[in-house]
């Protein structure tokens, strides 16, 4: 019995450790089956990444190439267009011209340019007849816009040609060199012997032919440019339209429209020969018998009555291509509202002139010197209010020294800005710049 009992616990034992191998040898089954089934993925996944990758570079390389072929495509069948060449007309590169010139202008320089001034303010001599190293002095320490001549300055035609080549030699900027010369009384050149003598131009206007105003024009063009003038303070524009009119025998009469033809045609004589014309004296002084140069001189025409009648005058003279107009210190209530000269109006000056009859060249004003402007005010002052009032230059102030540093001044104090001063700057640079211009 205990034998059998024995047997038996031996089979028991032999089962279970049959089960037990059994269930190793199942665990050892699926871990193979599992690592086994891992590695397949990670081998596939590896694969496959790698598959992609080179996918992604093969791609690449496709896109490089095609790209290269496109840019290279490109290249052939739409070359890089030629810059185009922008041809600048004669008013573009005159406007670049005299910008340039203006911006490296010191202030200084710039004030002193608006300024027209007679050889003895800036030198200091009682009578100038040569221009030497006092000139030259000058010249630098005040660089005026220009000079102007008369008689007294006239010896000879050799001493006024050398007199006025030196003083282009010693100035850095370019200069108005002017002179009065109308013809009939008022004129210096023929006076001296070195110029032609013309009719005046009441005499001229007796003719009835307005050719006669265009001959003198052009005689009296052709010596002002021979002897070295670019400037010349004629024609008169205004009307004798009163008994001892101001203007007396230097207008060309009454009547506008026939007027106007006189003054067209002296305008373009003195143009064809190189010379600048300056149309005077706006707004018309003919209809006082005042005097500007001794008193303030008033009128009592309407406004009605001067755009019928002088406007049209310089209107012709304007459209006939006058550069430059000269403001009257005539009184005119009528047009200003007040009683002060015409040169201090902006009504006049910069409503009238300059945008009703739509001037766009220089606006300069009678002498300054004058009684009607002198006895008023002071030079600072008067040129001041000149420039305020829209004038491009000052014609010969009493005392030059005074007006310039009072117009400086005002500039730095911000009573005139500096944009203000290189406005009418680039008006008087058009002029004198003019012909760099080639057509």
């Amino acid at each position: 019995m205990e034998e059998y009992n024995q047997a038996k616990e031996d089979r028991r034992e032999a089962r279970r450790r049959r089960r037990l191998r059994n269930q190793i040898a199942a665990y050892i089954t699926v871990i193979i089956l599992i690592l086994g089934a891992g590695a397949g993925i990670v081998w596939e996944v590896k694969n496959l990444t790698e598959g992609r990758e080179e996918a992604e570079q093969e791609a690449q390389a496709s896109q490089d190439a095609l790209n290269q072929i496109l840019s290279t495509e490109e290249v052939i069948q739409t070359p890089e267009p030629t810059p185009e060449i922008v041809e600048l007309t004669p008013e573009q590169k005159l406007d670049e011209i005299v910008n340039a010139g203006i911006e490296v202008m010191p202030l200084e320089a710039k004030v002193a340019g608006l300024f027209i001034v007679t050889p003895e303010a800036i030198t200091g001599v009682s009578t100038a007849i040569q221009a030497g190293d006092g000139t030259r002095d000058a010249l630098s320490q005040y660089p005026v816009g220009g000079l102007i001549y008369s008689k007294k300055n006239i010896q000879s035609e050799e001493q006024i040609v050398t007199m006025l080549d030196n003083t282009e030699l010693y100035t850095r900027y370019p200069l108005f060199i002017g002179l009065i010369e109308e013809g009939g009384s008022v004129a210096p050149l023929a006076e001296a012997g070195i110029g032609t003598k013309v009719d005046g131009a009441k005499a001229i206007g007796e003719s009835g032919d307005t050719n006669n105003a265009y001959l003198a024009g052009q005689t009296i063009g052709g010596d002002l440019a021979r002897i070295g003038f670019n400037l010349d303070f004629a024609p008169v524009a205004g009307l004798a339209n009163v008994d001892g009119s101001a203007v007396g025998d230097r207008s060309y009469g009454a009547d506008p429209q026939a007027v106007a033809g006189y003054v067209a045609a002296a305008v373009q004589g003195l143009s064809d020969q190189g010379i600048t014309a300056c149309l005077k004296h706006f707004p018309g002084i003919g209809s006082s018998a005042q005097d500007t140069h001794t008193v303030l001189a008033s009128t009592s025409r309407t406004a009605e009555q001067f755009r019928a009648e002088e406007f049209t005058v310089f209107r012709a003279g304007i459209d006939a291509g006058a550069d430059m107009v000269m403001i009257g210190h005539i009184s005119a209530p009528e047009l200003t509202g007040d009683n002060v000269p015409c040169t201090f109006s902006e009504a006049v000056v910069t409503d009238i002139l300059r945008n009703e009859l739509g001037f766009q060249g220089v606006i300069i004003t009678d002498a300054m010197n004058m009684k009607a402007v002198a006895d008023y005010y002071d030079s600072a002052d008067a040129a001041i209010q000149a420039l305020r009032a829209g004038c491009d230059m000052i014609l010969t102030p009493e005392d030059f020294e005074m007006a310039y540093n009072g117009v400086l001044q005002a500039v730095r104090d911000g009573i005139i800005s500096e944009e203000r001063i290189d406005d009418s700057l680039r008006r008087i640079y058009r002029i004198k710049y003019a012909d760099k211009v080639m057509e």
